[in-house]
């Protein structure tokens, strides 16, 4: 689930902090499937890391705003 900046961009913070949350608890599964073996691509994890990173970017400049 690749995210937008531009999606990111239209979201308050509070809809930034639920997707946060929901990105966070996916990351937890994904990474206890990793390291059951269940997971059949890492890259998976990666990719939910830098999606937590790009709504904490948004989520920090609402606060200069």
């Amino acid at each position: 689930m690749a995210m937008d900046i531009k999606e990111l961009a239209k979201k308050s913070k509070k809809e930034l902090e639920t997707v946060l949350k929901e990105l966070r608890e996916t990351l937890r599964q994904k990474k206890f499937q990793a390291a059951q073996g269940d997971l059949k691509t890492v890259r998976e994890i990666r990719n939910l890391r830098k999606d937590i990173a790009r709504i904490l970017t948004r989520y920090n400049k609402h606060d200069h705003e």
